[in-house]
């Protein structure tokens, strides 16, 4: 089972996708933030990672440019 990380600052977006996702039967996980996403990275290994580009604070491209670093 791949098991997949959704980053996105609003709820909805967030919510929607998880249904979709685990009525596939994926293992989903949520971070409404970058910081938030960055630290469950760091402890948990995700398959897949929707992230979304316009975010508070730390911007999508910020995350997948950390994340790339952190592999």
């Amino acid at each position: 089972m791949s098991k997949i990380l959704i980053v996105d600052d609003e709820q909805s977006i967030r919510r929607a996708l998880r249904e979709i996702l685990e009525f596939e039967e994926f293992e989903v996980d949520e971070a409404d933030n970058g910081k938030v996403a960055l630290e469950k990275a760091k402890s948990e290994v995700y398959d897949i990672i929707f992230c979304d580009i316009k975010m508070p604070e730390i911007d999508g491209i910020e995350v997948l440019d950390e994340l790339q670093r952190l592999k």
